[in-house]
């Protein structure tokens, strides 16, 4: 596939088959990630990869809004950064992330970001509990790491609409 076809396919899936993803799938997929750019070449995304059905169930309560979608997901990948390696483990992490998502297109899956880091779990209780630390009461979360976001992964089950027209001309400054 070629990059731009790559970028134009690439698009937040919130619908999944019961397909599971086969294991040497996931393995290409983490592999790839694994290449993801860092600063200073650092290193310091982790991978946390969620197969087991009721364990992905019980992410998709990690907030009240934006997460549900994770329940029909036959895969979910939180996204992590080592955080006493360098001060840019949110950057590193989040180019990761990215280069996991365009790995999905290229295997013909699909996939959606969940943002964790900083988020409450209930939107009326912004300084209550946080998802991250209701993921770390039942996944094995290493305490040098804080996760940055779950990407749900796994086959579609609809076809999305082409994105509408957008001046992108509008975005760019030229000097």
């Amino acid at each position: 596939m070629e990059f731009k076809e790559l970028i134009a396919q690439r698009r937040s899936i919130r619908r999944f088959s019961d397909r599971p993803v086969p294991r040497e799938v996931v393995d290409r997929l983490l592999a790839e990630a694994l290449t993801a750019p860092s600063a200073r070449n650092t290193r310091t995304t982790r991978f946390l990869v969620v197969d087991d059905p009721s364990l992905v169930a019980r992410m998709a309560d990690m907030r009240d809004y934006g997460s549900a979608f994770l329940k029909g997901a036959p895969l979910a990948v939180v996204v992590l950064g080592e955080t006493s390696a360098s001060d840019l483990w949110r950057e590193n992490a989040a180019i990761s992330a990215t280069v996991l998502q365009l790995a999905c297109v290229d295997e013909g899956l699909g996939s959606c970001w969940v943002h964790i880091h900083g988020r409450p779990r209930r939107k009326d209780d912004p300084e209550g509990e946080k998802a991250a630390d209701y993921l770390r009461s039942f996944l094995p979360i290493p305490d040098s790491c804080e996760p940055l976001c779950a990407v749900a992964i796994g086959y579609s089950d609809f076809h999305p609409a082409p994105l509408p027209p957008h001046d992108d001309q509008a975005r760019i400054i030229r000097l």
